[in-house]
């Protein structure tokens, strides 16, 4: 049976899956929080995962480290589709291999050749089918990137806006009204971030530390998860002059809303409004919280117990003390 064609997606009566925009160098030996919660949202342990490595100039191996990753993980199968030209996203054999997919995972690379190879082909409308059908898709890196509907394809570094600073190009569109940027702090990329929000203030730009997601849900929202912090900036009031800056001038970029949000944080991409922030501990120190607790739940117990007769009192005292 063939699969779906370019434009013959339509949504289901699934909700759609979440995306995983992760920002680069995502942890894969220690702690692997990022990786874990992707395939986690993808099945666990019933988990199916498409890689697919395009946008990479390494072989075989980069998928073999996926593959290593997610399965020790405990997800059930690894697959490999890669296309390597816009003639191979047609192969029905790919197509066919994601229809099945409960997770969709691009990894880094160049995204330019990752754009290049699979917007705009059945490859790609197959991962378009699977995010609607309820499957988690994501990326990291040129995989993030491409999640949005205009993608930056390259561009410099600098904390400063420039003119012609970077350059767009078409994403998949999982994500609509937002520009995704990765390896946002460690590369120092607020400067091509800013400039696109200057030139298209109606996007809402979205920059992503390494070892870090941004986790977008059907409903909008979003949430920070990982080792550093997902950058927001909001030009809905801006003022700028990237209408008539000439060259690589530096931009007039005033009245823009940023937001910076660490692990934990919520954050409504409708409204642009901070949802909430829920502070997440390391495994060591939730551990010394947890007994903080105990000792305060015991010590609330003792205080409650003065209002009692002694040998009330007494009695509970030698109970605890024999149990313990």
């Amino acid at each position: 049976m063939p699969g779906p064609t370019i434009d013959s997606v339509q949504p289901d009566a699934s909700t759609p899956g979440p995306l995983f925009a992760i920002g680069g160098a995502e942890a894969k030996l220690r702690r692997r929080t990022v990786l874990r919660s992707f395939l986690e949202a993808a099945g666990g342990e019933q988990a199916r995962i498409a890689v697919i490595p395009s946008a990479s100039a390494l072989g075989d191996e980069v998928v073999d480290v996926y593959r290593a990753v997610f399965t020790s993980l405990g997800a059930a199968e690894v697959i490999n589709v890669r296309p390597e030209s816009r003639a191979e996203a047609h192969d029905q054999k790919l197509v066919d291999a994601l229809d099945s997919a409960t997770g969709v995972f691009m990894t880094g690379g160049n995204q330019l050749k990752l754009s290049s190879h699979i917007t705009g082909t059945p490859v790609g409308a197959a991962i378009e089918a699977a995010h609607l059908r309820g499957a988690v898709v994501g990326g990291t890196s040129a995989g993030a990137s491409i999640l949005a509907e205009h993608m930056i394809a390259f561009g410099g570094s600098g904390s400063t806006p420039k003119q012609r600073m970077s350059q767009l190009a078409v994403g998949l569109g999982l994500v609509r009204g937002v520009v995704i940027d990765q390896h946002f702090q460690q590369r120092n990329r607020y400067g091509r971030l800013m400039s696109i929000v200057a030139q298209s203030p109606a996007l809402l730009g979205l920059g992503v530390d390494e070892d870090t997601a941004a986790v977008i849900t059907a409903d909008q929202r979003l949430r920070v998860v990982g080792r550093g912090s997902v950058v927001l900036i909001d030009g809905s009031q801006v003022v700028s002059n990237s209408h008539s800056a000439h060259r690589t001038a530096p931009l007039l970029f005033s009245g823009a809303q940023l937001h910076l949000l660490p692990a934990g944080a919520e954050f409504d991409l409708n409204s642009r409004q901070l949802i909430q922030v829920v502070t997440e501990l390391p495994p060591g120190e939730a551990e010394e919280v947890a007994a903080a607790e105990a000792d305060l739940r015991q010590l609330a117990r003792e205080i409650a117990a003065e209002g009692v007769s002694p040998s009330h009192y007494a009695r509970r005292v030698r109970r605890r003390t024999k149990s313990s």
